[in-house]
């Protein structure tokens, strides 16, 4: 069963096309992470799928709901994470979770909630005092409050030193057992590999990839750099055949190759070559 389902969606600023005929199905259940640089398209098409954006062309269910035309009882069911929110600087955390509880028909209890983002001794403290990622963890206990059938991060680590990302996590793995369905924004490679069961990647708004962030990694094994000194110079050639190409560097130098190294690509290395792919 799809939580969602987007045909060609396409929105344009002026001349500009953002998001050119994107198409994605996400299944109840699934945490998908959609990766891509600044000004790719990802918050666009996430903002269009929460209601807060209109399309210029396409077709977009969320819940079995057109986003564009949104119902109280459909905002029930979804939590959202915004990119940047500052409007609650003069309440306390537990404030603002008790008031978005009220919002729900069936919330997680308000300690609950501050606790499942490790804010329970912050929770007298004003928005406002908080650093920047004690902010970013009120900005997810809001989102998940009121236990939300479909779940949209947009860039929810942002701020967070490596301790508060990998609670942040814990609590992603909670919710993902708990079945909820989670759209991931993100910049860190290791957060999509760790969290997201497929990753979309978005490059000048047109999807350049969709799988799994094994298969994205298996991609990086595919082709390894050989690397060696040829006149005091440093050689290198890219190939899916190091072996052959040892082979004739041994012939070349009748024995020890000068400097020879033999190194395989990086999981961020598959990542932009992705992009790179989309902007050709």
């Amino acid at each position: 069963m799809s939580a969602i389902e987007i045909t060609d969606l396409t929105r344009r600023y002026g001349d500009f096309v953002a998001v050119d005929r994107f198409n994605l199905r996400v299944q109840t259940g699934e945490c998908v992470g959609i990766l891509g640089p600044n000004g790719a398209g990802k918050t666009t098409v996430v903002e269009i799928l929460e209601g807060y954006r209109h399309r210029d062309a396409g077709e977009v269910s969320v819940l079995g709901i057109d986003p564009a035309t949104p119902t109280r009882s459909w905002r029930q069911r979804i939590g959202i994470v915004l990119q940047d929110a500052n409007d609650l600087d003069d309440v306390t955390v537990r404030e603002a979770v008790t008031q978005f509880s009220r919002y729900y028909e069936n919330p997680r209890p308000i300690g609950e909630a501050i606790a499942l983002v490790g804010l329970s001794e912050k929770a007298d403290e004003r928005a406002g005092n908080l650093s920047g990622g004690q902010r970013r963890r009120l900005d997810v206990a809001l989102g998940v409050v009121g236990r939300p059938e479909l779940l949209f991060l947009d860039e929810p680590t942002t701020g967070f030193d490596p301790e508060a990302r990998h609670i942040f996590w814990g609590l992603i793995e909670r919710l993902k057992s708990e079945g909820v369905t989670i759209v991931l924004t993100t910049h860190y490679l290791e957060e999509a590999d760790a969290l997201a069961d497929r990753v979309i990647v978005i490059a000048r708004g047109q999807k350049v990839a969709d799988t799994t962030p094994a298969e994205l990694g298996s991609r990086s094994q595919d082709t390894v750099v050989v690397r060696w000194h040829d006149d005091e110079q440093v050689q290198e050639r890219r190939t899916s055949t190091p072996t052959e190409v040892v082979k004739e560097l041994t012939a070349r130098f009748d024995g020890e190759i000068p400097g020879l190294e033999i190194v395989r690509t990086t999981l961020e290395e598959a990542y932009l070559e992705l992009l790179e792919e989309g902007d050709s």
